[in-house]
């Protein structure tokens, strides 16, 4: 798939599912979905004095969770419209800068920003590489990005439960509720082609990253890479 096609494809996916996105996150993780984003901000220890840059900030829960730990300055960045009117209409709304644009183009300053998250959301990046080097680029001196994203687990007995649900209960639930044929093949494909495909500690240190650690969440489906500029 080229470049263009995938980012045809994921504007498509995400700003149809929109209205059930939040609904299914929760619904087809059993609820995981709220303590995989509250750790990986724990572990990357934002506080107060954070300036944080959510990308590919959906409908804005990292961002909710993470002026709930006392972040005051929050830039929210997303490929949907739609995700971003949806994360406007919450009543936990951080009042930020919310921005319609991907990763590997963000109007952002550079050096500008303490902290950047990322949840479930690189691998539907059209180009990872420069993404990465968007986010050095913007980040401070001494500055965090952290990475939230579905991983295989390793295990043989988990692997074939989770394999199982993730590629066949998963993908009919989420074409019921979402009403979208194509997103929820989508998820299992695209997790497993990254999974095999992209090493993200290596390109991370190829753009300049240092210090990538990688922590591992619920039985490995989960997995935390926090870097440092």
């Amino acid at each position: 798939m080229t470049d263009a096609n995938k980012k045809n494809q994921v504007r498509r996916i995400f700003e149809t599912i929109a209205p059930r996105y939040d609904l299914l996150n929760h619904l087809l993780s059993f609820g995981c979905d709220i303590y995989w984003r509250k750790k990986a901000l724990r572990l990357t220890g934002v506080n107060k004095n954070s300036i944080l840059l959510d990308a590919a900030c959906g409908t804005g829960d990292m961002a909710i969770e993470a002026k709930k730990l006392g972040v005051k300055k929050v830039f929210g960045c997303d490929f949907s419209l739609n995700m971003l009117k949806l994360f406007q209409k919450k009543k936990e709304w951080v009042k930020t800068c919310l921005v319609q644009a991907t990763a590997e183009n963000m109007p952002v300053k550079d050096n500008s920003v303490t902290n950047i998250t990322v949840a479930f959301g690189v691998r539907n990046f059209y180009d990872i590489g420069s993404g990465f080097r968007a986010f050095h680029n913007v980040l401070k001196k001494e500055g965090k990005l952290t990475i939230l994203e579905f991983a295989l687990p390793k295990n043989f007995f988990f692997a074939t439960v989770y394999n199982f649900y993730f590629k066949k209960i998963l993908p009919l639930t989420g074409r019921i509720i979402s009403g979208d044929k194509e997103a929820y093949s989508y998820l299992p494909k695209s997790v497993e082609e990254f999974d095999e495909k992209i090493d993200l500690k290596k390109l991370l240190i190829e753009t300049g990253f240092t210090d990538v650690r990688d922590s591992r969440l619920t039985f490995g489906i989960v997995q935390v890479i926090i870097a440092s500029k």
